[in-house]
């Protein structure tokens, strides 16, 4: 059976939009507008947010989780913002989980929403985030207003299949039924059925006989209501049970072990959730591989665009819109050159350059010519442009996230009776007592958690001051990265070995891998004194990260075995584990957070067995 992010499957097609004398965007592809020519501000706060009984739905909740089938413009979305504003509960999170098969450009949107002046503030915040148009999820973070929304941008049943939320309330506005039947079909409100939380409502413009028998059909309690404007009625739905009734507790105590990438990317998403966290490193900040003068962030290049694909698409996009946001003062370059290194290297990266799981200007296939001029020297290879990927300074990243080092070293995890955790140090000395403890302390991780298995890689990285000589960062097997007064490159790949001690003979090998790839550059740098690091990382036989509850070991969780894309991956899995530390729903598909369970070897142990 296909998985609903088949990378087979292409599924993405940007808006065809017509608009009209009064401004109003029309879908040519539907043949139906995207809101009321009258007023659509004034429909999605009658039809959606009255509909869905707010903002007296979400009175003394922690967490509201609202689900939009149909994201459109934004408009709803806006609505709902607006009343959040105003009326959200003062210590509240609100989560929105929206599906678009055909996204609007930035643009249109911005066209769109220009109808509404009271709305030009939240519409900057929305535009400035607005989702592009490659296949998955895509992450708007707005924490001033304590909202996240992610935004899904395949269809409706795929998107449904792969998301782990369950809504309080729904807003179901995709175009009309008798034109869009894919958006109404009992398939699609299984779907909905199954992932809504106890009390649930639902609204919809619509009162089509098929849309009332099917939501009846699938248990929700279905009444007519007075409609908007010219349409005379609309539906109302709610879903069995009792709403939650949360007491107000206080946030979980959390602690976080090892303060490189994963780790300040830990701090990061649990203090933007309103978290506090103690942060424990047993020698000093970015003591690994996040240790180095420069680092590239870059996605695996996939051309299966399987599981492995997904997330480093996802995260790719991801990271890149959290160092412009939050971090552009780390920022060394932008774009980097992926050279071909093996003669599969050219039809893999045709295949990864069209890719719908990347937005359309992500890459450009370079002949050896048009290679040549991007590297400022002779090429003997085509290669892969990334305009936007980046070399980033990882000392200012580290320090912009992390806040306060707890300097200690964390040798045993103990769990309480009572569900606590006690860490302690190599004398048994009591370091913390916690709720919830994340392992993200790079290859020291397998000191703690022996039953994964993690293997050590050793890599040293070899650089040199003195001005910048590069035209653009380069990868090709080995790298060349700017840095802040000089060049970086190398790096040596040895598994296994666990020293840092500094080796001539890996300065050497890092030489013979630039003279290799950038032989000008490589001449260029000749005579200049050399610098070195040496440093451990940890794989996985999989190759894929480690993400998620330790099994049966509530509390216990591990973001590691990020391998060389610590800073591409870091900031999405990071806040993937925070929406399970605080029952959120994911930023991840299921079939990705499936992939990168600790449990899973074990589990391939178990069949083998």
């Amino acid at each position: 059976m296909a998985s609903p992010l088949d990378p087979d499957r292409t599924l993405v097609s940007p808006a065809l939009l017509a608009w009209d004398q009064d401004g109003v965007p029309r879908s040519e592809t539907y043949g139906d507008v995207y809101f009321s020519v009258a007023d659509g501000l004034a429909e999605s706060r009658a039809v959606f947010l009255e509909g869905c009984g707010l903002p007296k739905a979400w009175a003394d909740r922690s967490n509201f989780v609202v689900a939009e089938l149909g994201f459109g413009t934004g408009l709803n979305i806006l609505a709902l913002l607006q009343l959040w504003q105003a009326d959200g509960p003062s210590q509240g999170h609100l989560h929105i989980f929206s599906i678009e098969a055909h996204p609007l450009t930035a643009e249109e949107a911005s066209r769109a929403l220009g109808t509404w002046p009271e709305l030009a503030e939240l519409s900057a915040l929305l535009i400035a985030q607005w989702p592009g148009q490659a296949r998955g999820f895509h992450r708007i973070d707005l924490p001033d207003l304590r909202v996240v929304i992610d935004v899904a941008v395949m269809e409706v049943e795929d998107a449904l299949k792969s998301w782990n939320g369950m809504a309080d309330a729904w807003f179901f506005d995709g175009f009309s039924p008798a034109l869009n039947p894919q958006m109404w079909r009992d398939e699609v409100l299984a779907l909905v059925a199954a992932h809504s939380a106890p009390s649930a409502r639902l609204a919809t413009f619509t009162v089509a006989g098929s849309v009332r028998r099917g939501l009846a059909a699938q248990g929700f309690k279905v009444d007519k209501r007075p409609g908007f404007g010219r349409k005379r009625e609309r539906l109302e739905a709610v879903w069995p049970g009792l709403a939650p009734s949360e007491s107000r507790h206080s946030s979980p105590v959390v602690a976080v072990i090892g303060a490189g990438i994963a780790g300040a990317a830990m701090v990061r998403a649990f203090e933007r959730a309103g978290v506090r966290t103690h942060l424990f490193e047993a020698e000093h900040v970015g003591a690994g591989a996040s240790g180095n003068p420069a680092a590239l962030m870059t996605p695996r290049l996939d051309a299966g665009a399987g599981v492995a694909g997904m997330l480093h698409a996802q995260a790719y996009r991801h990271a890149l819109g959290v160092y412009h946001r939050e971090t552009p003062h780390a920022i060394l370059a932008e774009g980097v050159m992926q050279l071909e290194t093996a003669p599969a290297d050219s039809r893999r990266f045709d295949i990864v350059a069209q890719q719908d799981l990347f937005e359309p200007q992500d890459f450009e296939r370079l002949d050896v010519a048009h290679a040549s001029d991007r590297l400022g020297e002779p090429a003997h290879v085509g290669g892969l442009w990334m305009a936007h990927a980046l070399s980033l300074e990882p000392s200012s990243v580290l320090q912009t996230w992390l806040g306060t080092v707890i300097q200690g070293a964390v040798s045993s995890l103990q769990r309480r009776p009572d569900g606590q955790w006690i860490l302690r140090d190599g004398q048994g000395t009591v370091l913390a007592q916690v709720d919830q403890v994340f392992v993200t302390a790079g290859a020291g991780a397998s000191l703690l958690l022996n039953d994964l298995p993690f293997v050590p890689v050793r890599g040293q990285a070899s650089w040199t001051e003195g001005g910048a000589l590069l035209n653009t960062a380069a990868a090709w097997g080995g790298y060349a990265v700017p840095t802040r007064s000089g060049v970086l490159y190398g790096a040596t790949h040895d598994r296994g070995e666990t020293q840092t001690d500094i080796r001539a003979g890996d300065n050497d090998r890092n030489r013979a891998v630039l003279e290799a790839g950038l032989p000008v550059l490589a001449g260029q740098l000749e005579g200049r004194a050399v610098q070195a690091r040496a440093s451990l990382r940890a794989t996985v036989p999989d190759q894929l990260p480690v993400v998620g509850q330790i099994p049966d070991q509530p509390g216990l969780m591990v973001l590691g075995a990020l391998g060389s894309r610590g800073f591409t991956l870091a900031p999405l899995l990071a806040e993937h584990l925070v929406a399970i530390s605080l029952g959120r729903p994911s930023p991840l598909p299921r079939a990705v957070i499936k992939a990168l369970e600790p449990g899973r070897f074990a589990e391939r142990q178990r069949r083998r067995s």
